[in-house]
């Protein structure tokens, strides 16, 4: 036997290494673990779709958007399913996932066929959104390029040449200058507000993954109760059986509760009457309580001075600092 070279075992474990770690990261495009078919689809726009943005069928997930390329006068996507059946006439569609402007790729498997992953779904079945949000910013970008100075007096110079025609249309002008002079007179005022849709749009795209987990944990939220239903359903049957089990017990027992509780009125007048000398009582109470506490509170026997038991001028008591005019009782 020869002796390895450490020098090809280290090159060797190096390159394995390396091929392991790259095939982890792109673990989800070997076909060996079944990652999915590719497909592809031709739309006439983009409409914000992006790499890696879902692909659904039914609502559910079944893949990811792989590419998305401009074609000539058309955008070519390419998409991976897995664990989805698609036909000959599947139908793609960019929807809008959510209120930032998020897209989508769904699909509407149909036909009676597998769809071939050569053939492309054609223009024909295939539909783009119109993005609000980018509507708007163009809107936007062109109203702060216009001159609106130069609108109004157009405007204006229009009226003036038309003065001479009849009033149909001359009011007609007319109501088109006041509508330009209006519009150049509040030019600030719709350069701050198309700057602040601006910014409030912003604010709501660098939001867009705070409001997409709010919308995710509502759904959670919405599961959880739906799969509590029955036991708030059982819950409330329970509180309904009881109510009507309080209410019989009321209804057969009325002849007796009725004059249980004339007399509990009774009782409760009685103690509101006498509250000032159920007072009074408890504080003479107070005092008695303290001294007979003294007393006994030393043990099983009593425990107290009496003073001036025997008259004054008798002998005094051996034992006593003063003439027997004291008697303590154990």
């Amino acid at each position: 036997m020869k002796k390895r070279n450490p020098a090809t075992i280290g090159a060797f474990g190096i390159i394995v290494i390396i091929l392991a770690t790259v095939a982890a990261m792109s673990l989800d495009s070997l076909p060996i673990i079944g990652a999915g078919q590719v497909y592809r689809a031709q739309f006439t726009e983009a409409a914000g779709l992006k790499p890696d943005n879902e692909v659904r069928v039914a609502g559910v997930k079944v893949g990811k958007v792989k590419s998305v390329d401009l074609d000539g006068d058309r955008v070519t996507v390419a998409f991976q399913v897995s664990d989805a059946w698609l036909g000959d006439q599947t139908s793609a569609s960019i929807q809008i996932k959510t209120i930032l402007g998020q897209k989508y790729l769904s699909l509407d498997p149909r036909g009676s066929d597998s769809l071939d992953p050569s053939d492309t779904i054609p223009l024909e079945r295939t539909t783009a959104p119109y993005d609000v949000v980018e509507a708007f910013s163009s809107a936007a970008d062109t109203v702060d390029q216009i001159d609106t100075d130069q609108l109004a007096q157009s405007m204006q110079t229009l009226s003036q040449a038309f003065s001479g025609t009849p009033d149909d249309i001359r009011a007609s002008l007319d109501g088109v200058s006041r509508l330009s002079q209006t519009i150049s007179s509040r030019d600030q005022e719709l350069r701050r507000l198309f700057d602040a849709t601006a910014n409030t749009t912003q604010i709501l795209a660098d939001r867009n993954k705070e409001f997409t987990q709010l919308i995710s944990d509502g759904g959670k939220l919405l599961e959880e109760l739906n799969t509590r239903k029955q036991a708030i359903s059982q819950l409330l049957h329970g509180t309904q059986r009881v109510s009507e089990q309080l209410s019989a017990l009321v209804q057969e027992n009325r002849e007796q509760i009725g004059p249980a509780l004339d007399q509990l009125n009774q009782v409760v007048g009685l103690l509101n009457d006498n509250l000032g000398d159920i007072d009074k009582a408890m504080k003479l109470y107070e005092p008695f309580v303290r001294l007979y506490t003294n007393v006994v509170g030393n043990g099983r026997w009593f425990d107290q001075v009496i003073v001036n038991i025997l008259p004054p001028g008798l002998p005094e008591i051996p034992g006593e600092r003063e003439p027997g005019r004291t008697l303590g009782v154990n």
